[in-house]
């Protein structure tokens, strides 16, 4: 693990820690910021569709450049997977996420890229070396 050096990294547990209080608030300010994983907001700007999600892809230690990915659905034979996961709790140094499907849609798609699933996985963030932040987005949960 390249996390498991005795430095006690946190900087992926707290970034991730922000986007699940950002979603849990789900607010969109006027002011204009860098668009990075730890902005202070969902969306770039009120007039913008109201956010609910900042998508993250995950990439292990020992992944090699591939982002990680789960499947879509708790069937034990799907096939289908996914690399886009919504954060929706951080315990410590784990965080749960929820496997987002893209939308197929095609009316809704622009506005709402990806889908809820009801797949869920929890993660050590000692096996994660990369967090990359996707566009802002909604995602219907229920």
């Amino acid at each position: 693990m390249c996390n498991n050096n005795g430095n006690d990294n946190r900087c992926i547990a707290e970034i991730l820690t922000v986007i699940n209080i950002l979603q849990q608030n789900a607010e969109c300010p006027s002011d204009a910021c860098l668009d990075t994983c730890d902005k202070g907001f969902l969306g770039c700007a009120a007039t913008t569709v109201r956010c609910n999600t900042r998508p993250v892809m995950l990439y292990t230690c020992c992944g090699n450049g591939t982002p990680w990915s789960m499947p879509v659905s708790k069937d034990a034979n799907e096939t289908t997977t996914s690399n886009v996961f919504r954060v929706e709790k951080i315990d410590g140094n784990c965080a749960t996420f929820r496997v987002l499907a893209p939308n197929y849609d095609t009316a809704e798609a622009t506005i709402a890229p990806y889908v809820a699933t009801n797949s869920f996985f929890t993660m050590s963030l000692d096996c994660l070396c990369v967090l990359r932040c996707l566009q802002d987005t909604f995602v219907c949960l229920s």
